[in-house]
């Protein structure tokens, strides 16, 4: 996979240089290659803002240095042979930034990326690439950065590890939090390590009983608990046609119940991850717990 960042901070990048992603680079498996903004403006002073129209404070990035670099980035790969990139603006405003979502960007074989600084950037900018490339508009949380590059660097983490050859076990991933099948709209329960008693705690027997079985059970009933308790809800928007009957035992035993379909969309089902365990966009049976809909 080939992967360029245009930013006015490079430096800010960095860290794409060690850990997996540096790993991943240094096997040849992803190439990375970090641009300057400012090399395609031509003032003394390489501006890449200036003031809103309409007015209001704050500065807005100025649309002819990203056409420039996106243009030439974009020949560069051509002269490569490669197809046209997908395109990836992070922004407090675009779709949240989902496990379902990294899964399909590591499918594309080229992401270039648009970290804006100040107000944003030109939206002239985005509707111009957004009608040449596939393009999208990517919000790591509901909350305001200074700038796109660390969104940059947790996308890249979050790609690049699902990438062939890039962990070291490649079924590394499939018991992640919010992983496409089993573990979609679940969060991944407790894991321990040696030694087996530690300041007093011990960890679960099950877990050295060599039961495969019940192992597997234990960690799909922990991850039920911890999502309870930590996301309801993501608990709120799975379909209990897709649950077993062990599954839907632990969930009464945690206080939901099942609820009869609306006939509509159920809340929640709009954003976050998608897989075997969603289902409420069909307006069927879904979950709900009594404290949940006082608090709400």
């Amino acid at each position: 996979m080939r992967l360029d960042v245009v930013t006015i901070f490079p430096e800010y990048l960095e860290p794409l240089n060690v850990s997996l992603v540096g790993k991943a680079r240094a096997r040849g498996r992803l190439d990375v290659r970090v641009h300057d903004l400012r090399a395609w403006t031509h003032d003394r002073h390489n501006t890449v803002d200036d003031t809103p129209y309409g007015g209001g404070p704050g500065m807005v990035m100025k649309p002819e240095p990203w056409g420039e670099a996106l243009d030439s980035i974009m020949a560069s790969g051509e002269a490569e042979g490669l197809v046209k990139p997908t395109l990836i603006v992070p922004t407090p405003s675009g779709r949240p930034f989902t496990q379902a979502l990294a899964v399909e960007l590591a499918e594309r074989p080229w992401l270039v990326f648009a970290p804006a600084r100040y107000e944003g950037i030109d939206r002239r900018v985005i509707e111009e690439y957004g009608e040449r490339l596939e393009a999208h508009e990517v919000s790591i949380g509901d909350y305001v950065l200074a700038g796109g590059e660390a969104a940059v660097l947790v996308i890249t983490e979050a790609v690049a590890r699902l990438l062939p050859g890039v962990l070291g076990n490649a079924e590394s991933h499939r018991d992640d939090s919010f992983a496409p099948g089993t573990m979609a709209d679940l969060l991944e329960g407790p894991v321990y390590t040696k030694p087996p008693e530690w300041r007093g705690r011990s960890i679960p027997e099950v877990l050295i009983s060599g039961h495969h079985g019940r192992v597997a059970r234990w960690r799909r009933d922990e991850a039920f608990r911890r999502t309870s308790e930590n996301r309801p809800d993501l608990i709120e928007r799975c379909d209990p046609a897709t649950l077993d009957k062990h599954d839907r035992a632990l969930l009464a035993e945690l206080g939901w119940e099942e609820l009869p379909g609306t006939g509509g969309t159920t809340s929640g089902t709009t954003s976050g991850a998608t897989g075997g365990a969603t289902g409420g966009a069909t307006g069927g049976a879904r979950f709900g717990r009594p404290d949940r809909a006082v608090e709400e």
